[in-house]
């Protein structure tokens, strides 16, 4: 009688050695991708895939999942539970999230596709595989539940468009871009291990609890459905870095430099997220500055980085500085989405007192001096005139990270971070030190950014008039302060209705 294999052995003879050598072509033909970065490996069969998950074990976990998901989608839908939310503007949270995040999802998928195919080695081909099948799922899943929102609110009809045109979008959409255009080594370090690994929590645990704290049961959902594939992702990311920095000496140097601009890059990305958490949550759970000292400074800076330094792996400045940034930044980045409302597809509003206070007591040392001054006047000039502040012009934007230049000193915060370099005759702008750094080391690649206001200015996106550019954007009424628009009334009259 034939033995049966265990699950070990089945994980194995299912995985492992299932590449062949190439007869009629090369084998650097065949995977032409994985040597040009310089990364030297000497010995494919040194990987070892921590989770040791074989197909069949995969689809009936996802398969399980789906079910949960699904039937919990359905019950919201049915006794319209979207009246539960703890107030209206936490669908605006919703709309920036689904329209920055869940694009990413599937360009992840495209990506660790592509991963997969490009190394010759079945082990890593098969744990990437895995890991795109997921971002594909999370794709689905996430805009099943935007899906439920956008029946009843403005912002979340156009997913795609938006990501490939508004320009506050091209942020997130910018580092992915980056990710996909460097070779495939680069990429796992990017998307891994900088962006699963070092800062998924940052971006998905925080939010994801405080959705629970304001009643919106669909997006726990959606993130508890994917929290398991994100702790495979994340080991996936641990043992791809230390498998390379195992393999030769002269892999260091390379990775350590990766390292520093994918940290810094996506450290960037999440600080959308800290704008969800700081100011588009109507019940707040935590500040970012607390979920940066606890998901980043603990885990990352103090735990992660250490576990890497047997290697030879050196602290990170960019980390040091993300963390004497936290005081400031996220306040320069909602101001940037409040002043440009009227370009955006959500609705933004001044602070309340009390949220005021919330935020001079989560930030004493920068806050109430340099921020509270500011949305004082600001709600002066409404009461007063019975205007709301808008900026009339269009801001400089980052060359790297595309954000708005208008990131504040942390030393000083009276003082904006302006940085440039002049590359064969052409001036380029940056927010930061680390992003001129970043494109000091690849010019050629970044003087091809895509930035939406450049695109503007020339013409390309629409027309010449704010109203050509918003029709180009897709946007039906999804603009302006939230208390002036038809989500505010609708949120009203539905309450009124429901209550009588």
């Amino acid at each position: 009688m034939r033995k049966r294999l265990s699950l070990r052995e089945l994980y194995r003879a299912s995985t492992y050695e299932l590449e062949w050598e190439p007869t009629y072509v090369k084998k650097e033909e065949a995977f032409p991708y994985h040597e040009y970065e310089g990364i030297k490996v000497t010995d494919w069969g040194k990987w070892e895939d921590p989770f040791r998950m074989t197909h069949e074990a995969y689809v009936k976990l996802q398969a399980e999942k789906d079910k949960i998901f699904y039937s919990v989608l359905d019950s919201f839908a049915q006794t319209q539970s979207f009246l539960n939310l703890s107030d209206g503007r936490y669908v605006n949270a919703l709309k920036l999230f689904f329209t920055g995040v869940t694009p990413l999802e599937y360009m992840a998928h495209r990506g660790h596709a592509l991963v997969s195919r490009a190394f010759p080695s079945s082990r890593i081909g098969f744990s990437a595989f895995c890991q795109s099948l997921d971002e594909l799922r999370h794709t689905q899943t996430q805009l099943h539940t935007a899906s439920l929102y956008n029946q009843y609110f403005h912002g979340l009809h156009s997913i795609r468009r938006m990501h490939d045109r508004v320009w506050y979008l091209s942020v997130p959409k910018s580092y992915f871009d980056d990710a996909h255009t460097g070779g495939p080594f680069e990429y796992m370090t990017a998307i891994s291990f900088s962006f699963e690994y070092a800062l998924t929590n940052l971006l998905f645990v925080p939010f994801m609890s405080g959705a629970g704290y304001n009643n919106d049961q669909p997006t726990v959902n959606f993130g508890f459905s994917a929290q398991s594939d994100e702790a495979r992702h994340m080991t996936l990311g641990a043992s791809f870095i230390r498998f390379v920095l195992e393999q030769h000496e002269d892999n260091l140097p390379i990775v350590q430099e990766w390292l520093e601009k994918w940290m810094w890059r996506g450290y960037r990305v999440t600080l959308l997220a800290g704008v969800l958490m700081d100011y588009f949550l109507p019940k707040k759970l935590m500040s970012w500055k607390e979920a940066l000292e606890l998901y980043f400074e603990q885990q990352v800076v103090n735990g992660l980085m250490r576990d890497l330094e047997p290697y030879g792996v050196k602290p990170l400045k960019s980390a040091e500085y993300a963390l004497k940034e936290v005081l400031t930044a996220v306040h320069d980045v909602y101001w940037v989405l409040f002043s440009f409302t009227h370009a955006a597809a959500f609705h933004t509003w001044i602070p309340d007192e009390e949220h005021l206070d919330w935020l001079c007591e989560k930030y004493p040392d920068t806050f109430p001096q340099h921020y509270r001054p500011r949305w004082e006047k600001v709600r002066e000039m409404r009461e007063k005139n019975g205007v709301r502040f808008y900026y009339p012009g269009l801001p400089q934007l980052c060359t790297v990270c595309q954000f708005p230049v208008l990131f504040v000193n942390p030393d000083d915060p009276r003082k904006f971070v302006f940085r440039y370099s002049v590359y064969r005759g052409e001036i380029y702008h940056f927010c930061s030190d680390f992003c001129k750094w970043i494109f000091d080391r690849e010019p050629e690649k970044y003087i091809q950014s895509w930035l939406p206001v450049h695109e503007i200015y020339a013409g390309r996106c629409g027309g010449p008039t704010v109203a050509d550019v918003l029709a180009w954007y897709g946007f039906e009424g999804d603009n302006m302060d939230y208390f002036e628009s038809e989500d505010y009334r609708n949120w009203v009259e539905w309450h009124k209705a429901a209550t009588a």
